[in-house]
């Protein structure tokens, strides 16, 4: 896996300005200060920064050859090509890079390390998307740990969750909190180093893969269990696995701000959000069979408003749910961690 010492080079050819490089943008932000050079064709020579508003200064360049001249030690697959398959230009890139003598982080469905079982010494292909080994269903064992869950929920994919999860990971641990991110994605696995793929293991095993991962980190004081998909999302399955798995004490929604629908499917509405607040919470607790669960405040994504549309945002927001509500990479997530810690909770 990566360590702190690798300067990285991201394979993100058309995920700067288009709809795939979420796992790219996503290491930038947290890990900028290891990123070396950003590969897009589309977007090279122009500023990182400026495109994204990501605090990263590596320069973006056309290709893997160039790339070499900023010295690399690994190279991190940070787009997902539909069907999880890297073209065929794309693919010879990446066996450049296994050529120059690079190590591999990869995200993708699809395994990398069978096309190049040749490595050199001290090189390396991390395939992230593997099934872990030794994995057992789900038992609600989680129910019983002392430590704070604060598990991450949403109106639709890709709308932050992963990001307002390593936000109050952040925000706890500067408060002197034994706190732990818990990642369940191949972007947050490349971020913190562990965790699980919970879309490469089998259904009747999800749960349990999110049960062991918690009871793995169970000696903090307060774990941040990223989310995955959304339960109105007819695509998605991932968020009950991590509901029961995890058993959380805490539940923070995130959502876009403004957006009305299923960002793929227009014909499926969002709910009010307190409709939202009110399914999440009941699917959690299932009637009683397990413990209450209070969805403890709102991360608002206002990253497509001005700051002053993203503060009207905000205020709508608590005026109709009576929850603290921010947009926590924009403006910090102190009042979300205030709202977990100040919370009646399943503890």
């Amino acid at each position: 896996m990566l360590k702190s010492t690798d300067r990285v080079a991201i394979l993100l050819h058309e995920g700067i300005q288009g709809s795939q490089g979420k796992t790219g943008l996503a290491f930038t932000r947290s890990c900028a200060d290891s990123v070396v050079a950003i590969v897009d064709h589309q977007s090279a020579r122009q500023s990182y920064q400026a495109l994204t508003h990501i605090a990263c200064d590596a320069p973006i360049v056309s290709s893997v050859s160039e790339a070499l001249k900023y010295q690399p030690t690994a190279l991190l697959i940070g787009i997902a090509p539909s069907g999880g398959v890297l073209p065929d230009l794309w693919l010879a890139e990446v066996q450049q890079a296994v050529e120059a003598g690079l190590s591999i982080v990869n995200g993708l469905h699809t395994a990398l390390l069978p096309k190049f079982p040749q490595l050199k010494p001290n090189q390396w292909i991390w395939d992230i998307r593997q099934e872990p080994a030794g994995l057992k269903v789900g038992s609600g064992v989680a129910r019983s740990l002392a430590c704070r869950r604060v598990l991450t929920v949403g109106t639709d994919m890709s709308i932050g969750k992963m990001s307002t999860s390593l936000a109050l990971d952040k925000v706890a641990k500067q408060r002197g909190l034994r706190s732990q991110f818990l990642a369940t994605g191949q972007a947050g696995i490349m971020i913190a180093g562990d965790g699980i793929p919970l879309d490469a293991i089998r259904v009747d095993f999800a749960a349990g893969a999110v049960e062991q991962l918690v009871m793995r980190h169970a000696e903090n004081d307060i774990l941040h269990i990223e989310g995955q998909g959304a339960i109105f999302n007819p695509a998605s399955t991932a968020t009950l696995p991590l509901i029961r798995g995890s058993q959380p004490t805490h539940l923070v929604l995130v959502h876009r701000a403004g957006q009305m629908h299923i960002r793929n499917c227009p014909q499926v509405p969002i709910p009010p959000l307190k409709e939202v607040v009110r399914v999440y919470e009941s699917l959690a607790s299932a009637g009683g069979s397990f413990a209450a669960v209070k969805v403890a405040a709102i991360a608002l994504n206002t990253a497509h408003l001005d700051q002053n549309a993203a503060w009207r945002a905000i205020a709508l927001i608590q005026e109709e749910t009576q929850l603290p509500c921010t947009d926590p990479i924009r403006f910090g997530a102190e009042l979300l961690l205030d709202a977990v810690l100040n919370c009646e909770s399943a503890i």
